[in-house]
């Protein structure tokens, strides 16, 4: 059983450009983490960031630009 949403994962293209508009425009704190991976926190929540075709396992079945992948947490 699902008990809550772990994180969000979004895959992009230009992470400069992405990395820009979530820090900037919408105030989120990025973090790095070992590895090069990136995440942006806003609150208890989480968006990590992957790239087109740099992503990180585990990741979405077909990756999509500007698409965002649920991760849930099981109870």
């Amino acid at each position: 059983m699902i008990d809550h949403l772990d994180h969000l994962v979004l895959t992009c293209v230009n992470p400069d450009t992405t990395t820009h508009f979530y820090t900037e425009v919408l105030k989120m704190k990025k973090e790095t983490f070992r590895g090069g991976r990136v995440a942006f926190r806003f609150g208890n929540q989480k968006i990590n960031l992957h790239v087109k075709g740099q992503e990180f396992e585990p990741k979405a079945h077909v990756p999509v630009p500007g698409a965002l992948d649920l991760c849930f947490t099981k109870q």
